[in-house]
């Protein structure tokens, strides 16, 4: 548990680091998840949740214009933003169940962003969350 949470971390790291200065910073931040004295494990777990993150990233972010009602994307927090875009991937992927996913997102945005951020993000990925359920009902419906 305490390993994806790290993976997470430097994840959530990783992707700031190429929201604000773009894909050329790829190599730089390869390298500060290999100088960050994480297990091998931890690092592969981050550069695994990166790449799919990034790779994904359209689809993640027309999921969170559809939910952030009244928020531009570029104007949310960049820490905010990469949270919920981190948890988005997560839940597409069902990497983790939608709690464990919540609850990890609410403890990055704690750790890493303002007082008011947990409950920004529980928010949006709440209401993610119904859409998911909603779409696979609809597709359960449909078989």
């Amino acid at each position: 548990m305490k390993q994806r949470h790290r993976a997470r971390r430097l994840a959530l790291q990783g992707l700031c680091c190429l929201d604000v200065q773009g894909a050329k910073v790829t190599d730089l931040v390869d390298l500060f998840l290999t100088d960050s004295r994480e297990s091998d494990a931890t690092i592969a777990a981050a550069r695994t949740f990166i790449r799919q993150t990034v790779c994904a990233m359209d689809e993640i972010d027309a999921v969170l214009a559809r939910h952030a009602h009244n928020w531009d994307l570029g104007r949310l927090a960049v820490v905010d933003r990469n949270i919920l875009r981190l948890a988005v991937w997560e839940l597409r992927e069902n990497m983790a169940p939608f709690k464990v996913v919540l609850s990890e997102a609410m403890r990055l945005a704690k750790e890493y962003s303002t007082a008011e951020s947990p409950r920004f993000v529980n928010g949006i990925l709440d209401a993610i969350e119904k859409e998911l359920i909603s779409r696979d009902t609809e597709d359960t419906k449909n078989v």
